[in-house]
């Protein structure tokens, strides 16, 4: 395969080719199979999560980093019942 950066077109047909063997895959899954990757990919960013906030907290416990995670968890819950937080625009606007 030549480099797709030499030829105008090419890089935008690989990203199109790699898109589509993704829907196709994923319309390929079972519901279990869809599951275990929301499980999959949540645990992975809960650990990037904590790798964060273990890194902004300059430690190596990781019950503190889960403390801070819970903390943030916390302060987004908050501001989400409070209606700070929209997924939406609000009507008129």
């Amino acid at each position: 395969m030549s480099n797709p950066h030499e030829t105008p077109g090419a890089l935008k047909a690989l990203h199109d080719d790699i898109y589509r063997e993704k829907i196709l895959r994923a319309r390929g899954m079972t519901c279990e199979q869809r599951l275990a990757d929301v499980f999959e990919l949540s645990n992975h960013q809960f650990g990037m999560m904590l790798s964060g906030a273990m890194h902004r907290l300059d430690t190596a416990d990781q019950s503190a980093g889960w403390a801070e995670v819970a903390r943030w968890m916390s302060r987004l819950d908050l501001v989400r019942e409070q209606g700070l937080y929209v997924s939406e625009k609000a009507a008129g606007r």
